[in-house]
């Protein structure tokens, strides 16, 4: 093609992306886009969904009013099977679920998911999150080892939720000493369980929900991270003296169960619309995603509230990243599920 057909291409391609900026800002022109957190207010998750509301509608074609809500349950399968099947298909509802509630399918109850993971429209994640395992400080567990010969007891939410799936895994394939406690809304509730004393601790909880909603536990000595839940360390976690978790799997198979169940981390804070919006409108808000991530007002004001933005994730990439995880072999697959079923 010569200079003059290259020059028509490129005029044609942009005339194309006007119209379907124009497209997209002509439809949320004027309208609410409903961002959904799955799960209770006051949690990691929350403050996150509400610090994305507060800036991404600049960045949306048409600039819409962003309004948030929660509605929590079942660990975020409640929000994904309302993205998927109940809730507007035009993307005006952007859901922000949970790991779990994509690993579900794979590792969990499949009679409980009316959804196909594989085709929401995954628009990116906020973080790439740490999880730890963390304790009262008169818990009787003084080290990760301690977990082997003391018992103690959990705060957990519901079936699927990283609260239940980790702890339930160590317990079954490491053989620590766990009793949980389940049926907490969220990780807000499971903390204030903490304070009470109804409960010892958690694991399975993000990092960030820690050192944004309670950062005065480490800081006061009333509580004692025993280890990390993730595929590599976080050099900040790690200087607390929390190993990972992983380092006392003791075969090859055990890791590799640990790898998969620990991939959730890495797309730490989903969000995802659902699978019939238009692709305009789709690849409109990742592009509005990728960039509040990055905006100087929205880390300005993440680190007023010791908010984390750590590797946020485009939306391609965790399209991609869910496509991988759901074609892990049946073997492991297999053992990952047995590793996380209570007993």
């Amino acid at each position: 093609m010569n200079f003059a057909g290259l020059m028509v291409l490129a005029l044609t391609c942009g005339d194309t992306l006007a119209q379907a900026q124009e497209s997209v800002a002509s439809f949320y022109r004027g309208r609410t886009l409903n961002l959904i957190v799955g799960s209770s207010a006051g949690g990691g998750y929350d403050l996150y969904g509400r610090l994305i509301a507060r800036f991404i509608g600049r960045y949306i074609p048409g600039n819409p009013v962003v309004v948030v809500s929660n509605m929590p349950g079942a660990g975020g399968i409640v929000l994904t099977q309302y993205v998927a099947n109940a809730g507007p298909k035009d993307g005006t509802v952007l859901g922000a679920i949970f790991p779990g509630a994509i690993m579900e399918p794979l590792l969990g109850d499949k009679s409980k998911v009316k959804y196909d993971v594989t085709k929401l429209n995954y628009i990116g994640s906020a973080n790439s999150d740490g999880y730890v395992c963390i304790v009262r400080a008169d818990a009787p567990t003084k080290s990760f080892g301690d977990v082997f010969e003391k018992e103690l007891i959990l705060g957990a939410s519901s079936g699927g939720g990283s609260t239940v799936d980790f702890p339930t895994m160590i317990v079954n394939l490491l053989g620590a000493k766990f009793r949980l406690v389940t049926g907490y809304p969220g990780s807000n509730e499971i903390t204030l369980a903490m304070e009470k004393g109804e409960v010892q601790g958690t694991c399975g909880v993000g990092w960030s929900t820690i050192t944004t909603g309670r950062p005065q536990w480490i800081r006061d000595g009333f509580a004692r991270v025993l280890a990390q839940e993730n595929l590599k360390p976080m050099p900040d976690i790690a200087s607390l003296g929390a190993p990972l978790t992983m380092s006392f799997a003791k075969t090859e198979e055990q890791r590799r169960i640990m790898e998969l169940v620990y991939a959730q981390p890495t797309f730490g804070r989903p969000y995802v619309v659902a699978p019939e919006v238009p692709a305009e409108r789709v690849e409109a808000l990742r592009r509005a995603f990728a960039t509040v991530m990055a905006d100087p007002d929205l880390l300005a004001e993440a680190k007023r509230i010791n908010l984390d933005v750590v590797d946020p994730m485009s939306g391609a990439e965790l399209q991609a990243l869910v496509t991988r995880l759901l074609a892990t072999p049946d073997d492991i697959v297999d053992k990952t599920k047995a590793a996380i079923k209570a007993n």
